[in-house]
């Protein structure tokens, strides 16, 4: 006998995100190898500067090979297991946190967490803050990966804050009202509201009056805020980022009890495009927080190898300066390479400023206006066009027709070739 977690479907390998995801890794495309397979694009992943670490790498050689001044670092290295991280580590990141947000707020590193991923990040502070049966309110359309990440272990449950197109998809007052007297009338605990900003996947930066309607329904319903911030780099044009912590500093709510249940969730694998190194963190002002996600960072410590070599790449103000103009520069010009392709095919996306993807819209494909008739699009696109893209439903988007499309994982070769199978993929819909 098994437990009941090896035996149920709870991890949400069944949505569609995943699904795509296996039929990618059955027949992946290979311009040389598999010219006919298929192309992966559900995939959130910044291939666009690692060219610039790699340079960084090749000038440094000290920091690859764990040496200090000429001084091999390697048996510290290999013996330091101290849970709270490397001092220099959390001094370079809440650095490099601050320099993202302009330096309109500053960080402690006391009051940071490392783990191995955002994903540990996020389930850790979930079994901070909430016991089984108690409720997230998430604004919709939201990361697919939360249906795992927050849900399958801990037990707690997700209520949708239903975004309409209408408006951009932007948090209301009225949403948030409604959201949580849903909660309420399924009998469940509302323990906080979790965002993601730059938004997962609509690719924008919330606004000033978005992030004031969460701080004073946050204030009301006495409950936590927690910001999932990985996108943050990738901001490329205005309006720009707002961190929740600037927003509440804005508020002068630093001195009342919502200080200390305001918390933020980020990672290195987007900004700096090293999902492998597993790096992902909690920054928190909650005392407690932080002491008990210390503890239970145990179950997936960075190694001290990474933190060491990431401390040296980012102790540089010069180079994280550059990296971060540069990165901007090319998520911007690959997400226009997008559009104007998408375009070309007669698709629009939502405007963005920020993310390593689109949110396409392609209601006009649907034969109805169903969320049926959206997997039957998603999977012709999958099958015909030989195109992973991630449908709507799999974000739990209120209305069918929506897509998040990503562009960041792959050569410009390939998203030409991409782009050319969504024109003939078009072209062939309309001839039907």
């Amino acid at each position: 006998m098994l437990s009941s977690k090896a035996m149920l479907d709870g991890h949400g390998e069944e949505s569609p995100y995943f699904q795509g995801w296996k039929e990618y890794e059955k027949n992946p495309y290979d311009d040389v190898q598999n010219p006919t397979g298929i192309i992966q694009m559900g995939l959130a992943e910044n291939q666009l500067s690692l060219d610039l670490l790699k340079t960084w790498i090749k000038n440094n050689q000290d920091a690859t090979r764990f040496t200090n001044n000429g001084e091999s670092m390697f048996q510290d290295l290999a013996l330091f297991q101290d849970y709270h991280g490397l001092p220099a580590f959390k001094n370079v990141l809440v650095e490099f946190m601050a320099e993202i947000r302009g330096n309109k707020a500053s960080f402690d590193p006391r009051n940071l967490v490392l783990m191995a991923g955002a994903t540990t990040a996020s389930e850790t502070l979930t079994f901070c803050i909430a016991e089984h049966g108690d409720a997230f309110l998430l604004p919709t359309p939201y990361y697919p990966g939360y249906d795992r990440d927050l849900k399958w272990r801990t037990g707690v449950e997700l209520v949708p804050i239903h975004c309409s197109s209408s408006n951009g998809f932007k948090v209301t007052k009225l949403a948030l009202e409604e959201a949580y007297e849903h909660a309420k009338k399924l009998s469940l605990n509302v323990k906080g509201v979790l965002i993601t900003n730059p938004s997962n996947p609509l690719g924008t930066t919330m606004s000033h009056v978005e992030l004031d309607e969460l701080t004073t329904f946050a204030v009301a319903k006495k409950i936590h805020l927690i910001s999932d911030e990985i996108f943050s780099g990738t901001v490329f044009e205005n309006p720009s980022f707002i961190s929740i912590i600037e927003a509440v500093i804005n508020r002068k709510l630093e001195k009342t009890d919502l200080w200390s249940r305001v918390h933020i969730v980020y990672s290195l694998f987007k900004d700096l495009g090293i999902p492998g190194f597993r790096v992902g963190m909690i920054y928190s002002n909650n005392e407690r927080v932080v002491s008990t996600a210390t503890k239970m960072s145990s179950y997936g410590l960075v190694s001290s190898q990474t933190q060491y070599l990431l401390s040296k790449l980012l102790s540089g103000k010069e180079f994280r300066e550059n990296y971060l103009k540069e990165n901007r520069n090319r998520v911007k010009e690959r997400r226009e390479m997008m559009v104007v392709g998408l375009g070309e095919a007669g698709i629009s996306c939502l405007k963005g400023n920020a993310g390593l993807f689109c949110w396409v819209d392609l209601r006009n494909l649907l034969s109805s206006n169903t969320f049926t008739a959206e997997m039957e699009l998603w999977k012709k696109i999958l099958h015909e066009a030989g195109l992973n893209i991630s449908p709507g439903a799999s974000c739990h988007c209120s209305e069918p027709g929506w897509f998040r499309i990503c562009f960041a994982n792959m050569s410009p070769e390939t998203l030409k070739v991409s782009m050319e199978r969504m024109k003939a993929f078009i072209s062939k819909q309309s001839c039907m």
